[in-house]
């Protein structure tokens, strides 16, 4: 497994596994657990899950799967904005504890910004941490201006990664928030990165794919493994495609085959807005 220093300094998985979705359907729950254990056994260490996520559903599914393992994953977590204040996130990082069934979160993020403001959300992180209940705290969905606002907040500087979309369709940190992480060492967090299964679909990418001896879906990812500072987090709750997707490690991408991707999926020529699913 290929791994990604987070600021402070520990060593995580580089492709992890995303868990939105799962646990919604009981008819898919022991083949969605199965699933997740066997990333676990593959090295796929990094989970990632939400209290959103089926209302906390994702998390109960990952406490049941990860029983008897917790020492071997890094769980990441995320609290609602509306839930990211001094009064409230107590009570959601309580409740994911629970659920999750571990003394502690490994990474807590911010789900996206809303309503409270930075520097209580930061503020709540630390007296977490202070409380042993989360380990390190991060981010998700901050576009480079927030990111700034983050960073200019007391303790703010202690966020650990930015977690967004970002996948060969959808390039658009790489104008401005990707070099603003890179130069304070901060790893991106890449959800989605298979475009919620509509980038497999994509002529250009299933032709090269097929010259290349690789499924669409392991291109995709060995893309953003190319890179020594993304994180990735391809969801499924299928074993076979989960092995799939595992198999992407076995992929390294030349020059020559990222040079015929950047022709497939341009990068970006001027800033956009963060984009979010």
């Amino acid at each position: 497994m290929k791994h990604v220093t987070l600021p402070c300094g520990e060593a995580v998985a580089a492709l992890g596994q995303g868990t939105w979705h799962l646990g919604d359907d009981p008819a898919r729950r022991r083949e969605e657990i199965a699933s997740i254990r066997r990333g676990i056994d593959l090295g796929m260490t990094l989970i990632d899950t939400a209290e959103m996520y089926g209302e906390g559903r994702a998390e109960a599914l990952v406490g049941e799967a990860i029983e008897g393992r917790r020492d071997e994953v890094f769980i990441v977590s995320k609290v609602y904005p509306h839930n990211a204040s001094r009064r409230s996130m107590p009570i959601s990082c309580d409740n994911s504890l629970n659920r999750l069934r571990v003394d502690a979160i490994d990474l807590y993020l911010l789900h996206w910004q809303g309503a409270v403001p930075l520097a209580e959300t930061v503020e709540a992180f630390e007296a977490l941490r202070r409380a042993g209940k989360i380990r390190h705290w991060g981010v998700s969905n901050l576009d480079t201006a927030l990111m700034r606002d983050l960073y200019d907040v007391p303790a703010g500087a202690a966020v650990q990664t930015d977690q967004v979309l970002y996948n060969l369709s959808r390039r658009g940190i790489e104008w401005d928030l990707l070099p603003w992480l890179r130069e304070r060492r901060i790893p991106v967090m890449a959800y989605s990165p298979l475009e919620e299964g509509r980038l497999l679909r994509r002529r250009g990418l299933v032709e090269f794919a097929k010259r290349h001896g690789m499924t669409p879906a392991q291109v995709a990812i060995a893309w953003l493994l190319a890179r020594d500072d993304v994180i990735a987090i391809p969801k499924t709750g299928n074993r076979t495609r989960l092995e799939e997707n595992a198999r992407s490690l076995e992929h390294r991408l030349t020059t020559a085959q990222l040079q015929e991707l950047d022709a497939l999926f341009p990068p970006p020529t001027r800033a956009s807005p963060l984009e979010m699913i």
